[in-house]
Order: structure tokens, then sequence, then C-alpha cells
């Protein structure tokens, strides 16, 4: 049985069309993630990891998440660093079976950055601001963008990023391709469900399939290429897809 949405205080979620649209929703501190935020992102993953879906994760109020709520984070001690709180959550977002869609408007910055930098796409609006200003606050980007970042947009931009807390507007994170497409802030959901439509027109199997081939470490190819391959090339949807594209270079 899926998650009981309706009883969600920091994220509304919606669904609909094969996909799942969860909208940050603290808006009196911009979207902060606090601790019953990453409860409910887990109660979302274990529904979608049970029924896969795609995943649409946006803010409100025109912000996507300012980071990770400063008043909880101050009073974290050593024991909490290594329990990995958000960075377990990220993970998990990171490793759901369909694509992970972030709609960034506003600020992206500490966690609320590392939150999106486990989406597998990014789309932001023109006022997007991005990055890491954790070493101002005496601590370092523990949730993913010490290693992803670096992975999304190069060592040397990596870390003017996280060493001398660089943010980015939305024309450099675009020419960065940290994100992939800019839409105003009325059309940014219409472009993120826009996005999912594409990959709704894919065989879901072959979408999870190549997700999870694409994030196999170096030395697990070809083999985990070829399994994956064997699993599709006896699906019956690669049958009916290839027997449709015949038939339409026949006409």
């Amino acid at each position: 049985m899926g998650a009981d949405y309706s009883s969600f205080t920091t994220l509304q979620v919606t669904e609909g069309n094969g996909r799942v649209t969860a909208v940050l929703n603290r808006p009196e501190v911009r979207n902060a993630i606090d601790a019953a935020m990453v409860e409910e992102l887990h109660l979302l993953c274990a529904d979608l990891e049970e029924n896969p879906r795609t995943l649409i994760l946006a803010g409100s109020n025109g912000v996507f998440a300012s980071g990770a709520d400063i008043a909880q984070l101050r009073e974290r001690r050593r024991d909490d660093a290594l329990r990995g709180i958000n960075s377990t959550v990220f993970a998990r977002i990171a490793k759901l079976p369909m694509p992970v869609i972030a709609a960034l408007d506003g600020y992206a910055l500490g966690g609320g950055a590392e939150l999106a930098f486990a989406a597998d796409f990014r789309i932001g609006t023109p006022r997007v601001k991005i990055g890491n200003p954790e070493t101002s606050l005496g601590i370092l980007a523990a949730a993913g963008a010490s290693w992803r970042l670096k992975e999304l947009v190069g060592e040397p931009l990596a870390k003017e990023i996280l060493l001398a807390g660089r943010v980015l507007n939305a024309e450099e994170a675009l020419a960065a391709h940290l994100v992939t497409e800019l839409a105003e802030p009325e059309d940014l959901l219409a472009a993120a469900h826009a996005l999912a439509d594409r990959i709704a027109r894919q065989d879901p199997l072959a979408v999870r399939l190549t997700k999870t081939v694409f994030a196999a470490p170096a030395d697990a190819h070809p083999a985990i290429d070829n399994l994956a391959q064997g699993i599709l090339f006896e699906s019956q949807a690669k049958f009916d897809r290839m027997s449709a594209f015949l038939e339409r270079k026949k006409k």
C-alpha cells in the first residue's frame, strides 16, 4: 500500500499520468529541509520503489529549497553526521527506479542544491540561484555535492562552488549543463511535465534498466549492459515496438 500523502505536512504530493509531483512546502523558511521533510521523502521513496513512476520535485512560493534547516542543523553533533540524515534520503532518491526531474525556481542552495543534484534532470527558471555555501557555516556539503557536483560540472567549477562559495545564476547553470533548460516561473511545472511526457513515451522497463546501467561503476561494464539487454531482448515490448517501427517504415 502506498504512502498516505494526505497526512504529509512538508510535501504537497499529486499523482497521475504515470508520475508523482512532490512540491516542497515550508514557505515560512523558504522550503528548508528539516527532519519532517526527510521522513516524508523516505515515505515517498518507499512508494516509488514499490510502484515505480517518474518523480517531479519542485518548490513553492518561488523557491526550490534554501538549504537544510539551519536551526536543526546547528544542534546536530558528530553522531548525527555519521547517521547521514540528508545524504541517505538523497541517495535513495538518486536510486529510484524511474527518472527524477527537479524543477528549480529561486534558491536551490546547500541541501536544496544537493537534493537537485540527486535528480536525473534539472530544469530551472531565469531567477534560479544554485550553490553550496556550507563552508561559510563551518561545515561541508556532505549530502552529495562534494562528489556529485564534480561529475556534473567538472572539477574546476565544482571547487569554485564548494571551496569559494560561488553561487551560479540561471545562465551560468545552463552553460555548465547543471540545468538543461530554462522556463519562465509560470511555465516551469509545464516544462517538467513535458519532459515527463517524453519519458512516458519510452518503454518503462527499458528506461529503468538504462538508468541502472548508467549508474553502474566502470568495472561493471560491459557485463551489466549485456545482462540488461538480455532481459530486454526477451520482453514483449521490444517485439511490439520493433514490429510497429518496421510497419511504419513500410508505409
